[in-house]
C-alpha cells in the first residue's frame, strides 16, 4: 500500500512538472480511460459472464472448475476453436509444466472476440457462445497476442 501511494505521488509530481504536450497526452489518456470504463459498465462487462446460468456460457462456467481448482487457465485460439488448459490442482511453482487440456470449444460452439474491436487497450476478451451468451477472460498483458489474433481473425458474427 505504501509503494502504491509513493507511486501515485511520483506520478502526480511528474504530471505537474510535465510539458504542455505531456499534460495533454495525460489528459487524453484519462478521458480514454473514462470512455472505456463507461463502455464496460454499459455493456455489463464488469462481470465474469452474462449472468444466464442456463445459457451455454453459464453451463460452461459451472463445469469450468470441475476440471481444475486452479483459477488461471491457459487459452489457445485456433481457426478450429478454443483450447483451455489448467494445472490439475492448485500449484504455486512450475504450474506451466503441469498444464493439461481441460476443455475444447469448436469454432461452431464459441469464438473469441474483443468486445471493443480494438478501440480500447484492455486485458479483456470474451468467449462468445453461439447462443449469444459470453464468458469474460482477462489476459496477463494489454493487447496480448490473443488480442492481435482476434483482431486479425474477426468473428463472422461480429463483437
Amino acid at each position: 500500500m505504501l509503494l502504491s501511494l509513493l507511486s501515485d505521488a511520483e506520478e502526480a509530481i511528474k504530471r505537474s512538472l510535465g510539458t504542455k504536450d505531456e499534460k495533454e497526452r495525460w489528459q487524453a489518456k484519462k478521458e480514454e480511460d473514462k470512455r472505456r470504463d463507461a463502455a464496460i459498465d454499459q455493456q455489463g462487462l464488469d462481470k465474469v459472464f452474462d449472468g444466464d446460468w442456463h445459457g451455454n456460457a453459464g453451463q460452461f462456467l459451472l463445469r469450468w472448475y470441475g476440471h481444475s481448482t486452479h483459477h488461471q487457465r491457459l487459452l489457445l485460439a485456433t481457426p478450429d476453436g478454443i483450447v483451455l488448459a489448467a494445472p490439475p490442482q492448485r500449484v504455486s511453482v512450475g504450474r506451466e509444466k503441469h498444464m493439461q487440456v481441460v476443455a475444447r470449444l469448436s469454432a461452431d460452439e464459441a469464438t473469441l472476440v474483443d468486445p471493443f474491436s480494438g478501440e480500447f487497450e484492455t486485458r479483456m476478451l470474451l468467449i462468445r457462445f453461439r447462443d449469444g451468451s459470453w464468458l469474460r477472460v482477462d489476459t496477463e498483458e494489454l493487447r496480448s497476442e490473443l488480442h492481435m489474433y482476434v483482431l486479425r481473425h474477426p468473428s463472422p458474427d461480429g463483437p
